[in-house]
């Protein structure tokens, strides 16, 4: 049986998955030697925790259609499977990668990327009528992530 998610559903997946990367920054900065870089990735869990309010509001404007769920749920488990499915697939139980910064950034890229190849496959799972363009909105912030740990990784060099 195939199974659609809602865009509300999507951004319930977003949501945990920058709870876990907030939490796999907070950590590494808490390994990490050098104050700037404490300073550097204890700034990108803010940036996760103010991507989880960004999905948030952003949830909070879907339209009645984009909340209906696809399946009959009368326990709301589908919550509870979309949490375990965010929390299994990306920044879960990650190998601690370290003190070294250098280190910290290529882990924290993987992760970035492999969250992109999720929402990608999220995305054809909602139907057009259900919000499917509103996953791209994820997708971007995922990619400006990159774009930052890329940018800091080079400068390491």
């Amino acid at each position: 049986m195939a199974y659609n998610f809602s865009a509300d559903e999507i951004y319930e997946m977003a949501k945990q998955i920058e709870r876990n990367g907030a939490e796999f920054y907070k950590k590494a900065a808490a390994d990490v030697q050098g104050e700037d870089e404490k300073t550097f990735l204890l700034n990108l869990a803010k940036m996760e925790e103010s991507h989880e309010n960004t999905f948030a509001e952003m949830q909070k404007e879907l339209a009645d259609k984009e909340k209906a769920s696809q399946v009959f749920d009368p326990a709301e488990e589908s919550i509870l499977y979309l949490k375990a499915l965010a929390d299994t697939r990306i920044f879960f139980e990650k190998p601690a990668p370290g003190k070294e910064m250098k280190e910290i950034l290529k882990s924290a890229v993987e992760a970035e990327k492999d969250s992109i190849v999720f929402y990608l496959g999220m995305k054809e799972m909602v139907p057009g009528e259900l919000g499917k363009n509103r996953v791209d909105h994820i997708i971007k912030e995922e990619m400006a992530h990159i774009r930052l740990l890329s940018g800091k990784l080079l400068e390491l060099k």
